[in-house]
């Protein structure tokens, strides 16, 4: 063992240098003062800062009992603030009421109070970076199997994210004008844009013409009950909106959050779409030489498509955000699609024992993302089995499960129905003590319901808030999984034989 001069510690420790961390005591002081000068000075920093921000705690408290009584329409100076620090311990020690005098005498103008706020935040959010960058490395150093590093990045990036939010003033007043010109300037993309939509176009003319587009920030629900073709019809608008050019050139963006189904199932169906062969057939591999072609052909269509599949099952809300985020910086993310909203789960510390709270938790959480982002997010839904007891199964919205919260937190909530898949279940069958006239009478009927119903697809909007509700048709094709627009026969052209 090595011998240590024990005697040159305290030399050595005095001249480390010691970093603490950012603040800004003068800044607080002045600001504090300016404020008990005049109030006015509290609205300049008042949208903005927090009295968490402040180093101090003292001040911070001060900050506060100032906003308390100015929001109260009292005047916040050391004379009517005396009373409120007589008992606390800490302005006792700094000099009690004394103290607040100080700092209103120290002041000579209040017009640098806007300064010293931001002052202020750029500290707080600095020992918050601090607070983040530690937490980081000592979670990287520890090993915990519930814990992945990817899940570590993936926390990191959220918390760097927030305090970035952090940093940006949300909301306040805006001048009426200034949404009048954003107003103006989406009507005038409409008009010069092709078929003269506000938002993205879904690929069917009539749907486009219900809602307008999909708009951004708007949460829009798709429901349905099972093999009902949410999931087709969501591949069928995520395609035409990834392979759709722009006015400009360019192609939109997609974000795919697929939760039931593997990115390959998910291309499978997009490739049986783009073909019209079946997926059925593609799976097995029972291709002819002219669909192998066709499937070649049209992977390489695709290949140039900028749509973007995650599948992983469960995704936390938090875990979305953060990579929708991240698709935003690297693209310009036009479209997040959802498949489906009850296989999600709430970001950690968020859950509950009940359900219904965490679907309000996720349906909020989505909505947040669609206006942070400023896209439109389309939401896949599951409805309840009471449909199935109603002889008109035509879901409306007290179906979805979980409706309040849905319901409520959605722009658009649209249902996909097709009457023939339930026709095909109900075939009459003869009985025991009927007739042959009469069950032939019965299934007749039966037939021409089937047949006025076969291909059809019903997207039901239930709700628009900017928009009417009402019901469009569809042309459903069960072995390719494809929606395309519907033609009415006497709208088709007259065949020359």
């Amino acid at each position: 063992m090595s011998n240590v001069d024990i005697t040159t510690f305290p030399t050595q420790i005095a001249q480390a240098t010691v970093r603490e961390q950012p603040h800004n005591i003068e800044a607080e002081q002045g600001l504090l003062g300016a404020i008990l000068i005049n109030n006015r000075a509290y609205e300049k920093v008042s949208d903005f800062l927090q009295s968490e921000h402040f180093s101090d705690p003292i001040h911070g408290k001060i900050f506060e009992s100032c906003g308390k009584l100015i929001e109260r329409g009292q005047i916040a100076n050391p004379v009517t603030l005396k009373p409120i620090f007589d008992n606390e311990e800490a302005l006792v020690e700094a000099g009690g009421a004394n103290y607040l005098v100080q700092l209103a005498a120290s002041v000579v103008t209040v017009v640098n109070a806007e300064d010293y706020g931001k002052s202020i935040k750029d500290s707080f959010l600095r020992r918050e970076l601090i607070e983040i960058g530690e937490e980081v490395v000592n979670s990287a150093y520890s090993y915990d199997l519930d814990q992945t590093a990817v899940n570590q990045i993936e926390l990191a990036e959220s918390q760097l994210f927030s305090l970035a939010e952090n940093d940006t003033a949300e909301g306040g007043l805006r001048n009426f004008s200034e949404a009048l010109l954003e107003s103006v300037k989406m009507a005038e993309a409409a008009y010069k844009r092709d078929g003269g939509l506000a938002g993205l176009a879904t690929g069917f003319k009539d749907l486009d013409k219900q809602l307008g587009g999909l708009h951004p920030s708007d949460l829009l629900v798709l429901a349905g009950r099972p093999a009902m073709g949410k999931t087709a019809l969501a591949t069928n608008i995520a395609y035409h909106v990834a392979t759709a050019n722009q006015p400009d050139g360019s192609r939109p963006v997609v974000a795919f959050f697929s939760l039931e189904m593997s990115a390959e199932q998910l291309a499978t169906r997009i490739l049986s779409e783009n073909t019209e062969i079946s997926s059925e057939k593609i799976r097995r591999g029972e291709l002819s030489s002219n669909d192998f072609q066709k499937l070649v052909k049209s992977s390489q269509e695709l290949e140039s498509a900028l749509l973007f599949i995650d599948d992983t099952p469960a995704i936390p809300l938090s875990t979305l955000r953060t990579r929708a985020r991240r698709l935003l910086r690297q693209h310009d993310l036009s479209l997040i699609i959802v498949d489906y909203l009850q296989l999600m789960r709430p970001s950690p510390g968020q859950r509950t024992d009940n359900r219904v709270q965490e679907v309000s938790v996720i349906t909020q959480g989505l909505k947040a993302i669609a206006k942070e982002l400023n896209v439109p997010i389309l939401a896949l839904s599951q409805l309840s089995r009471a449909v199935e007891q109603r002889e008109d199964k035509r879901p409306v919205l007290a179906d979805l499960r979980e409706s309040g919260s849905i319901e409520q937190d959605s722009d658009v909530v649209m249902f996909v129905f097709r009457e023939e898949y339930y026709l095909d279940k109900a075939e009459p069958v003869q009985r025991p003590d009927e007739g042959d006239e009469r069950y032939h009478e019965r299934h007749d009927k039966w037939i021409d319901l089937r047949s006025r119903a076969h291909g059809k697809a019903e997207i039901i909007i239930g709700k628009q808030r900017h928009g009417p509700t009402g019901t469009v048709t569809l042309h459903f094709n069960g072995p390719t999984t494809r929606f395309s627009d519907f033609i009415e026969d006497d709208r088709l052209p007259e065949r020359n034989d």
